[in-house]
């Protein structure tokens, strides 16, 4: 089991930063390699792909929506993925979710572990 938290959500106008972090705990050792990625789900809408890394920090890809804007990286050593997030726009206004998975061809669609979400909220 592995269990995920995030953290660093909060209120910002458009055109700002915030930077997400997802901490992990439970089977994290070298012995266990997960793939990270983030997620978001706006009010009244599916829950959408957002970022996802390899477990090296190697291989990073996004959605078509925040390339250019967002950057997911890790820190292994401390078991934390972040998600840098500049020139935020009010419609990525969302709760913001990190998960795991086994296997890096497969995080972006049926990850084995996520975390409870942060709320990031962009004003106009």
């Amino acid at each position: 089991q592995v269990q995920l938290v995030e953290s660093g959500g909060g209120l910002v106008q458009a055109g700002g930063s915030l930077r997400l972090s997802c901490a992990a705990s439970g089977r994290t050792g070298s012995s266990s390699s997960y793939a990270m990625g983030w997620f978001r789900q706006a009010p009244g809408k599916e829950r959408e792909f957002v970022a996802a890394i390899s477990w090296s920090g190697g291989n990073t890809f996004y959605a078509d929506s925040v390339k250019g804007r967002f950057t997911i990286s890790r820190d292994n050593a401390k078991n934390t993925v972040y998600l840098q997030m500049n020139s935020l726009k009010v419609e990525d206004t969302a709760v913001y979710y990190c998960a795991a998975a086994t296997r890096y061809s497969v995080v972006s669609n049926s990850p084995n572990y996520w975390g409870q979400g942060t709320q990031v909220t962009v004003s106009s």
